[in-house]
């Protein structure tokens, strides 16, 4: 795993954007196909919060059973969708691996989409870095954070040995 937070002139951003939210199933197919490209440091994963539990009303507490909620196999790890897939941003390690990756939405997704090439993903310790992990954080979650979630439970790890 390349450290993108001391190395951020040589890497580069992408926005994949589609044209409409992404079902589980479609979600999945992008991820496990994009997981097997080598040179992503980093994705991010954007959309629509899914409610776990309904917050008010006569059923108050009760378990929202949501279309778009479901599990996804990505190599050897389970992740839960939390949000209906409607963006994804990655940082990868040079312009083939983003032709490759622009490839593999425009096959996948035929609905359209927008390919986007920027600044997405935060490379220093914001304000909510440093209030989930500190001053030592890990430089490969940095701008990872979600500032309304609970600490460590959304950030998924596909290959943690390296």
């Amino acid at each position: 795993m390349v450290d993108s937070a001391s190395n951020t002139e040589n890497l580069i951003q992408i926005e994949i954007f589609p044209r409409r939210l992404l079902s589980p199933e479609t979600a999945k197919e992008l991820l496990v196909e994009l997981s097997k490209i080598e040179g992503i440091t980093r994705a991010f994963v954007q959309g629509p919060r899914l409610p776990v539990t309904v917050p008010y009303g006569p059923a108050t507490g009760q378990i929202v059973n949501h279309k778009f909620s479901d599990t996804i196999r990505i190599g050897e790890t389970d992740i839960s969708l939390a949000v209906i897939v409607g963006r994804i941003r990655l940082e990868v390690l040079n312009s083939e691996i983003r032709d490759n990756i622009r490839e593999v939405c425009e096959r996948l997704l035929p609905m359209g989409l927008e390919f986007r090439e920027g600044l997405f993903l935060p490379t220093r310790q914001t304000v909510s870095d440093y209030a989930k992990r500190g001053p030592g954080a890990d430089p490969t979650v940095l701008g990872l954070t979600d500032p309304k979630g609970k600490v460590g439970n959304r950030i998924c790890t596909l290959n943690p040995a390296e």
